[in-house]
């Protein structure tokens, strides 16, 4: 399969050669598509972007963030030295019912455990499922939830090993911030969920709804497409053996040969 390079390179090419233009939520506007699908093979290597840096441990804070099931950005910074939700806090620092209680709360059901006891006990169910949409309480949410819901897949490969895939769904992927955060962020679910459930690495998948490049974003783009894709190789992420998907923390997880391009400072978000 290609690197993942190539894959956001070509979802790039695609949004700017097949877009429409469209304003949207924040007044900022966007070029647009909607409808597509990437798809990596987890053997190639961890999939985090080479042709720009993408700050890895902000990804791992928010994900370990999620798992424990907070809903505050005060926590989140405090904690993890994370500050991407800060734009969306209240006075007190809190969000509402975002990702974390969503995953792990949704009206009482801890959907991340009852998804680990599914992988263990039935593993070819068709169910295996996490929501974060709760439509009775997004109007409680900073922000609904732009990945909404996951699903798990195994099937026993022909060398015995029984393999576990991961494909999620998002709304809206903002193409230059958003989406290499999230395909780095599921990337190292689906290993902590493998390595909880003693399952190989299968492949990584994202249906993605509205794909779009802000207008502020353009010019970085236009460089970003520039690099050259296979300079740097896939890294490989190493984690901790963990007695259970709760216990991570960001010292048991490490991606030591992560090389890239630069990232730019001070790129705008669209608030």
């Amino acid at each position: 399969m290609a690197k993942i390079d190539e894959l956001y390179r070509d979802l790039l090419l695609d949004v700017i050669e097949n877009g429409v233009h469209k304003m949207d939520r924040t007044g900022t506007g966007t070029t647009s598509v909607f409808g597509r699908q990437l798809r990596y093979s987890m053997k190639d290597g961890f999939p985090i972007l080479t042709t720009k840096k993408v700050h890895f441990k902000s990804v791992l804070g928010e994900l370990l963030w999620f798992l424990d099931g907070s809903t505050s950005a005060k926590v989140l910074r405090e904690k993890y030295g994370v500050t991407i939700w800060d734009e969306w806090q209240d006075e007190n620092g809190e969000l509402g019912p975002v990702y974390g209680k969503q995953w792990r709360n949704f009206n009482g059901v801890d959907q991340i455990q009852q998804a680990i006891d599914m992988l263990r006990n039935n593993p070819d169910s068709r169910r295996i499922m996490v929501s974060a949409w709760n439509p009775g309480e997004l109007d409680q949410q900073a922000l609904p939830p732009c990945h909404y819901g996951f699903q798990l897949y195994t099937h026993v490969g022909d060398d015995g090993n029984r393999r576990l895939s991961l494909m999620w769904n998002q709304r809206s992927g903002d193409s230059f911030l958003g989406i290499p955060y999230n395909i780095a962020s599921y990337a190292i679910l689906l290993t902590m969920f493998a390595q909880q459930t003693d399952m190989w690495l299968g492949d990584l998948i994202v249906n993605l709804g509205d794909v779009h490049i802000y207008d502020n974003h353009m010019e970085y783009v236009e460089k970003q497409l520039k690099r050259d894709v296979n300079k740097y190789a896939a890294p490989i992420l190493y984690l901790r053996k963990m007695p259970d998907m709760f216990s991570f923390r960001p010292e048991d997880l490490s991606l030591p040969y992560y090389e890239s391009y630069p990232n730019w400072k001070n790129v705008p978000v669209a608030v």
